[in-house]
């Protein structure tokens, strides 16, 4: 039986504040809010996904491991994933953890998808998150055997670090 992407949402709200306290301008206000929310359907075209896979996770000091996007996931209903496109990833570093964690620059067979070239990075700080959506028909291309290992590393040593991932793509 095929898998169906029954129900994906994201929304994303910002509300940033200031005042001036100050005499030229007293009780001067900026104020900026802004709400983004996106659903997308079962399919595989332009705000269209197939599948996902989750996980929190854990990294020793110092250590790193590749994801296999194209046929080393499974998600909990049996699924062995081979994306083909991600449409969003997301990435949570717990706020507990004392080092970044950095993703990106696997050693062979890099997904360059977001990053621009296969050794590019990026690093999320403790407590932060990285949001990224392609929701284009063409998403963040991922080609098995070649471009397919999304690697996540510990950015220190001496302490391990906590992580949730969500993938949402195109299989």
């Amino acid at each position: 039986m095929a898998t169906t992407l029954n129900q994906n949402s994201v929304s994303v709200s910002i509300l940033s504040e200031i005042k001036n306290a100050g005499v030229l301008s007293p009780g001067a206000l900026d104020r900026f809010e802004k709400t983004y929310a996106k659903a997308l359907t079962d399919g595989t075209g332009a705000d269209q996904a197939k599948n996902h896979w989750h996980s929190q996770r854990t990294l020793a000091a110092s250590a790193s491991e590749s994801l296999d996007l194209a046929g080393g996931l499974t998600n909990l209903v049996g699924d062995v994933l081979i994306f083909t496109k991600i449409k969003y990833i997301f990435l949570f570093a717990a706020a507990a953890n004392t080092n970044d964690v950095v993703i990106g620059n696997a050693a062979a067979n890099a997904w360059v998808g977001p990053f621009g070239a296969a050794a590019h990075t990026l690093a999320i700080k403790p407590g932060g998150h990285l949001s990224l959506e392609a929701p284009d028909g063409n998403g963040y291309a991922v080609t098995a055997g070649t471009g397919d290992i999304l690697k996540v590393l510990n950015g220190g040593a001496g302490t391990g670090v906590t992580y949730d991932i969500i993938l949402v793509g195109t299989v």
